[in-house]
């Protein structure tokens, strides 16, 4: 691969594929890691011609994060992503609802089954298309979207049972 092509890639793909590791390991130093191996490979095997090198970089990520977390031999949850801050009187009404909301909101989120929760990963954090989505987890277009569909009602449901309004 073409040096200068990998460093556009990398400028381009590097922070989404970094949250999007994030994402799944909850902690930065596995994801920093991950993301390395990822565009090694990408200088190792991708070609300069590959039609999409983002879903590609992507598949590669899952990839090398599967054979991480068979190493771990542990499961990793999501509300390891982000310390939620300790809030004292003094802050404002408006951040403290916001923290509650994303706290519920990861909780939500980690409630749900592996695969529909990479859906919902991939699909809303990631910002990658259902069609994308189906290429990466070798599932048909529909498929994700059922599993997106049901994703979403789980969610809804999970935050309904747990007081929060959902329109």
């Amino acid at each position: 691969m073409n040096r200068e092509l990998l460093q556009q890639l990398y400028a381009r793909y590097s922070r989404e594929i970094y949250l999007y590791l994030f994402s799944l390991c909850g902690s930065a130093p596995p994801a920093e890691d991950l993301l390395q191996e990822t565009f090694l490979q990408a200088l190792l095997s991708l070609s300069d011609c590959h039609s999409n090198a983002r879903a590609w970089l992507y598949l590669v990520a899952r990839n090398l994060y599967l054979n991480y977390r068979k190493k771990a031999a542990r499961n990793i949850s999501l509300e390891q992503m982000a310390e939620i801050p300790s809030h004292s009187r003094e802050e404002p009404p408006e951040r403290l609802i916001r923290g509650e909301s994303l706290r519920l909101l990861r909780a939500a989120i980690e409630n749900l089954e592996p695969r529909l929760r990479e859906v919902v990963i991939l699909q809303y954090f990631s910002g990658l298309s259902q069609k994308e989505i189906a290429a990466l987890l070798q599932l048909t277009p529909e498929h994700v979207r059922v599993l997106s569909f049901r994703a979403r009602k789980k969610l809804k449901s999970y935050l309904e049972v747990n007081g929060y309004d959902v329109p």
